[in-house]
């Protein structure tokens, strides 16, 4: 990754520098031939400028001193050379600017202008300057040098950010990749890191909700089959002993009219269990079919033998909650018989399930006279069992059901032992008054 990073910067910068070095090249190249034709020609001008119309006629003839670098000579209309220096006979551009006109050429090896000298409407002689052609390549190799360290300069600092980029873009893709190696490994927990760059920041965010998504089904289903195997325990173990009393009598009605009430009480666990996991606990609509009282006393029926087996007590009251007043029968009959069991086997003494309307909500309040330990919030949490026996899953299954009803389960007391689930209701009375009042008008 970071190598085709490099290779793919690197080859712009090289198309770049080839496409701009070329023309600025020959651009050098053309300016300073350019600018020392412009030099001879302004020199040729002013020396002619000087020259004395008189010299035709055997006056001494003079020319101004030279330029570094640059010769001048003077050419009488016979191409001979009077005085400079220059080639003994005028050559073309000479003979060209006799005619009248400002010559360039090159010739010999030298760069040479020539500007004719008028007189009298007349041109009386020619004024010759020239330079060497190679002092003129000499500073055009240079500038092409100072062009090319400037080329090299500007590749070796592409190459650094190229290989700084590199970095910065392969990074977090290695680390995503190394995540994504750790999860094919088994680690779900694995997460990539931000990073600086928006795309790859993006991809991160998507690989991570998706592990997140993934780790919740996982989680999902963990905690049905656990959810299933903790609530199924109890009942199966339940049936299991009347099937054997049955087996043990001889009019076996009674054995298999408690078998099949606990094989329907198995069937509504099976049924809860499948809704929390299909609603991944969180509140979702639960028709209400069942009054207060009819859930009370069946579960006064369920639990009243169980705990009455190990010498304690049942006791269920009702303050205040009117009659229609009607709850989700299965997921309440659930999270009470999470309780009950709890206080069964970790609490102790008479066992009291409290109903107390709150107008808008009904509260449960289930205690014993037992106390707990430790933080009431841990005691929630799966797999924490509060150090008693247990697998520290009724709990958490109660809290679960709770918030799928819209309520909340929460240790009320630690001594005595108290939870309490407030579940928001609906009141069948307030309806049926509204259409009363409705039809009366």
């Amino acid at each position: 990754m970071r190598q085709r990073v490099v290779r793919v910067a690197l080859t712009a910068v090289l198309v770049a520098l080839v496409l701009l070095a070329v023309p600025l090249a020959l651009a050098i190249r053309y300016s300073l031939y350019a600018g020392q034709r412009d030099s001879l020609e302004r020199a040729a001008l002013a020396a002619a400028v000087r020259v004395n119309p008189d010299y035709t006629t055997g006056d001494p003839a003079e020319l101004p001193a030279a330029a570094s670098g640059q010769h001048l000579g003077l050419y009488d209309p016979r191409l001979r050379l009077r005085v400079g220096n220059g080639p003994r006979n005028g050559d073309d551009a000479v003979r060209r600017a006799l005619a009248g006109r400002v010559t360039r050429s090159s010739s010999g090896g030298d760069l040479v202008a020539a500007v004719p000298v008028p007189h009298a409407e007349r041109v009386i002689g020619v004024v010759r300057a020239s330079s060497p052609v190679a002092d003129v390549q000499g500073r055009v190799f240079a500038g092409w040098a100072a062009l090319a360290g400037t080329a090299v300069v500007a590749l070796t600092v592409a190459v650094l950010v190229a290989r700084r980029q590199a970095r910065a873009l392969a990074a977090p893709l290695e680390d995503l990749s190394r995540h994504c190696r750790a999860v094919t490994e088994g680690d779900l927990t694995a997460r990539a890191a931000p990073s600086a760059v928006a795309e790859i920041d993006q991809v991160a965010r998507t690989h991570n909700d998706m592990l997140h998504s993934l780790s919740e089904l996982l989680r999902h289903e963990r905690d049905f089959t656990a959810n299933a195997s903790h609530q199924l325990r109890t009942p199966l173990t339940g049936l299991q002993l009347t099937l054997e009393t049955g087996l043990a009598q001889d009019d076996a009605r009674p054995a298999l009219q408690e078998a099949l009430a606990d094989t329907r009480r198995l069937h509504e666990t099976v049924e809860e269990v499948l809704r929390l996991s299909r609603s991944a606990g969180q509140p979702g609509p639960t028709a209400p079919d069942r009054p207060v009282g009819e859930l009370l006393a069946r579960t006064e029926e369920r639990w009243h033998g169980l705990l009455a087996r190990d010498g304690r007590r049942l006791e269920l009251a009702v303050q205040d909650a009117p009659d229609d007043v009607r709850v989700p029968g299965g997921p309440i009959a659930e999270i009470l018989g999470v309780l009950l069991d709890n206080a069964r086997v970790h609490g102790r003494g008479t066992v009291r399930v409290t109903v107390r309307d709150l107008d808008d909500a009904l509260a449960f309040d289930i205690a014993d006279e037992g106390t707990v330990e430790g933080d009431g919030v841990r005691l929630f949490e799966r797999g924490h069992s509060g150090g008693g026996p247990g697998t520290g899953i009724g709990l958490a299954l109660a809290r679960d059901l709770a918030v799928t009803l819209g309520g909340r389960l929460s240790l009320a007391r630690a001594a005595p032992t108290t939870f309490t689930l407030l579940l928001p209701v609906r009141r069948e009375r307030s309806t049926a008054r509204d259409d009363i009042g409705q039809g009366g008008h």
